[in-house]
């Protein structure tokens, strides 16, 4: 239970959350300068998709060889259309990638300092709540970056219509595509969290799950095709199987939270 000693005025509650806000804001400085300034390494991780040596590609190319065929190589080249643009591209990448450093300190910094009005039990499930959330949205970026975009990227990027037009991407286009998907890919992944949460409340059973299937599946397809930069099957297919599964998932998740609670 919340102790006694945590009964603080409001100026004092004040002055506790600028020291929190002051120390985050400190610790998100020292990252984005330091992401800015490593320019290359940077960018040599934000751009290994477009090099068919991306580590999903050579997992690919050793799967085919194993089957007995073999995957063509690729190259897509990126260009730049605007004169301050790769300035601009620049520090927007630093700022996400100084978001992603520093968020987990920032979750820290917000979580002690709502922790001391919250009761024991109610720590230990907003604990689960912030760690299950992050990890599983952690996820998702990590799964977009190796895998969905990757495939969509190859896919897209080599694409022709006829040998006489040539691909070139632009880096705005790379870029905003790369980070919209990680974003959106993070975000569907807290699907099993929210179901863990709603299940826990009392507002969500696997019985209703089941029967609502049909309508999860097409409204799967519905949110896959709003959050996909483009309007192919094959990128809808590789958002949407992701999904799907995490569904199932959560159905397996909301049973078990139900039978522990009956």
């Amino acid at each position: 239970m919340a102790t006694e000693k945590n009964t603080q005025s409001f100026w004092e509650h004040l002055d506790v959350l600028r020291t929190a806000i002051m120390k985050i804001v400190t610790v998100a400085v020292v990252f984005g300068i330091a992401v800015f300034f490593f320019k290359e390494q940077l960018f040599d991780v934000v751009l290994a998709p477009k090099d068919d040596r991306f580590i999903t590609y050579r997992l690919l190319n050793r799967i085919a060889a194993w089957a007995g065929g073999s995957m063509d190589s690729f190259s897509v080249r990126l260009i730049n259309t605007g004169l301050a643009q790769q300035f601009i591209i620049h520090m927007k990448t630093a700022l996400c990638a100084d978001v992603l450093c520093t968020s987990p300190y920032i979750l820290y910094q917000l979580f002690r300092f709502v922790s001391p009005a919250l009761y024991d039990n109610e720590r230990k499930y907003v604990t689960r709540m912030v760690g299950g959330g992050y990890a599983m949205f952690s996820l998702g970026v990590l799964v977009s970056y190796f895998l969905i975009f990757p495939l969509t990227f190859r896919f897209l990027g080599t694409y022709q219509v006829s040998g006489e037009v040539d691909n070139l991407i632009s880096l705005d286009s790379y870029i905003s595509t790369l980070v919209m998907m990680c974003l959106a890919m993070g975000i569907v992944f807290e699907i099993p969290i929210l179901s863990w949460l709603f299940a826990k409340l009392g507002f969500l059973s696997a019985e209703s799950m089941r029967k609502y299937r049909k309508h999860a599946i097409v409204i799967i397809l519905a949110v896959s095709a709003i959050i996909t930069p483009t309007s192919d099957v094959f990128t809808l297919s590789l958002v949407a199987l992701p999904m799907w599964i995490l569904y199932e998932v959560s159905i397996l998740i909301v049973k078990q939270v139900r039978t522990k609670t009956a």
